[in-house]
């Protein structure tokens, strides 16, 4: 048993040259030269390549940054508070308050 005509062409019955059809039914795209289809386009990055640029800087950084800083800041900020009192406690144990109240335990 042979396969019928639509299935051999690929289903296609229109004629070449209607919409979406220029190169020929599925499987047969050795068909017809486009003719007559001439477009020109331009990307929007070329016609306008900074546009929205300073816009989307500001609004994209707040993003990021708002959805990242508490991953950061709370360690930075225990990590500021840990160091200022180890100077502090430094500065205490190196005076002469801190030798007189701690000098005799070394």
């Amino acid at each position: 048993m042979r396969p019928t005509q639509t299935l051999l062409g690929g289903g296609g019955s229109a004629p070449v040259g209607k919409h979406g059809n220029f190169l020929g039914n599925w499987g047969n795209f050795g068909g017809m030269k486009q003719k007559g289809i001439v477009s020109y386009g331009i990307a929007p990055n070329r016609q306008h390549p900074l546009a929205g640029a300073a816009h989307d800087a500001v609004f994209n950084t707040w993003r990021r940054f708002s959805s990242q800083v508490l991953y950061w800041a709370p360690p930075m900020i225990a990590g500021y508070y840990l160091i200022s009192w180890a100077v502090e406690r430094n500065h205490y144990l190196n005076s002469k308050q801190g030798r007189a109240e701690f000098g005799s335990e070394e």
